[in-house]
């Protein structure tokens, strides 16, 4: 594919939002701060679809974006249903999300390798459409973590929205400050990312991501923290009640993707 023609292409389809996060990274991705943390939402309407999908990601895109510095790739489906998909990126500045079209277009391999997905036409989509957010990670856990690596291991996504902006940030203080990251760690609830949401749906909220060995493991650890003392003695402040600080809370249950390296 010809430069003039993938530009075509990723304006056309948005198809280039999955891999657009891309850029020249040959420098150690520890070296900054904190992470930008993209999270994708891939819906998929039929097995069809879902089976592309996955044979873009594994064979040409995850490649393309290691090959550029961006690793970890996370790859998600719900427990039971087809989907949506979900793809996880880390980035490592601001500029890694801009940089979108540009470092793709010179990737050949990756525009061979990815054709097929690519080149699909109107009338048999590669995919029905893309939500992202974009998450800035919290200073109290500042980069993504792998915590599991069973076979078996499935992970937790949840979203706590706040009625105000102010309010976020105590709930964001509440994990940074107040120790609650620290509870998750001593009772097994393993930590994959803590997200402020910069851009996305469901404003203001903050997002994260626990990894477990298994649904088993998850509701023990969920069980050793309701119990836990700092917990108990957090929930009973005033300033960290729920019905102070949270107006909604979505929890989902993930598991990766074959070849997900998260």
């Amino acid at each position: 594919m010809k430069r003039r023609e993938f530009l075509a292409v990723s304006g056309a389809m948005g198809v280039l939002p999955f891999a657009g996060t891309m850029l020249a990274a040959d420098h150690d991705t520890r070296d900054h701060d904190r992470d930008y943390l993209e999270l994708r939402t891939y819906t998929v309407e039929t097995e069809t679809q879902r089976q592309a999908f996955d044979r873009f990601a594994a064979e040409a895109a995850i490649p393309a974006l290691n090959r550029l510095g961006i690793s970890p790739v996370g790859v998600f489906y719900p427990l039971e249903e087809l989907g949506p998909i979900y793809v996880l990126l880390p980035h490592t500045s601001m500029e890694s999300v801009a940089t979108l079209t540009q470092r793709m277009a010179a990737d050949d391999e990756f525009l061979s390798r990815g054709a097929d997905f690519l080149n699909a036409p109107a009338s048999a989509p590669a995919y029905k459409r893309i939500e992202s957010s974009l998450f800035v990670a919290f200073k109290g856990m500042p980069h993504l973590e792998t915590p599991v690596k069973s076979p078996g291991r499935v992970f937790q996504l949840r979203i706590y929205e706040s009625p105000s902006i102010k309010t976020g940030q105590k709930k964001i203080e509440m994990f940074n400050d107040a120790g609650e990251i620290a509870i998750f760690r001593r009772v097994g609830l393993n930590p994959v990312f803590f997200g402020e949401a910069l851009v996305g749906s469901k404003l203001p909220n903050l997002t994260y991501m626990l990894g477990f060995d298994s649904i088993d493991d998850k509701n023990a650890a969920w069980k050793r923290f309701g119990g836990d003392p700092d917990w108990q003695r957090l929930r009973t402040m005033d300033e960290y009640a729920d019905k102070n600080i949270l107006s909604g809370i979505t929890n989902l249950m993930l598991k990766p993707a074959a070849y997900s390296q998260i």
